[in-house]
């Protein structure tokens, strides 16, 4: 268990936005949106949600960590792949409620679980009137069947 204990945010607008305390500020099920880019490139990579223990695990060993609302426990980006996510910086929004994460992504230089360096890999539009999606990256750095099993 983490030993970093975060303290409330302050009520006090002007010392949350300019102080220099972190407070995250959680949401009600105890998260903060954390958005996630490549330090080199600044391509956007994923984007996750972090608890209290995730952000403590991400602050005392520099690699992501993140919590799975679909599983309800905490993920080391990459421990199954081999592509560990180390931060090298974290951003902290003004209100205290995001994060911004840039990381270097070790092994196949791939964040997604479909194998795909971002999980940001399709885009959205109109065909014809229908909402529709169009695959824009479609190179795979790694098989997830041969990763996590099919």
């Amino acid at each position: 268990m983490p030993s970093i204990a975060f303290e409330s945010p302050s009520s006090d607008k002007a010392l949350l936005e300019e102080g220099l305390a972190f407070t995250p500020k959680f949401d009600a099920h105890g998260l903060v949106t954390a958005v996630v880019t490549d330090a080199r490139d600044g391509e956007l990579l994923m984007v996750a949600h972090m608890n209290a223990e995730a952000i403590a695990l991400t602050l005392e060993t520099g690699i992501g960590h993140y919590f799975s609302r679909s599983r309800g426990k905490i993920w080391k980006k990459g421990e199954s792949s081999g592509n560990l996510q180390t931060v090298k910086e974290i951003r902290v929004d003004c209100d205290q409620d995001a994060l911004w994460l840039k990381v270097e992504v070790a092994g196949h230089d791939a964040t997604c679980h479909t194998g795909r360096r971002s999980c940001f890999y399709r885009t959205a539009s109109l065909d014809d009137g229908t909402p529709a999606l169009t695959v824009a990256d479609d190179h795979r750095h790694f098989d997830p069947d041969a990763i996590y099993g099919a």
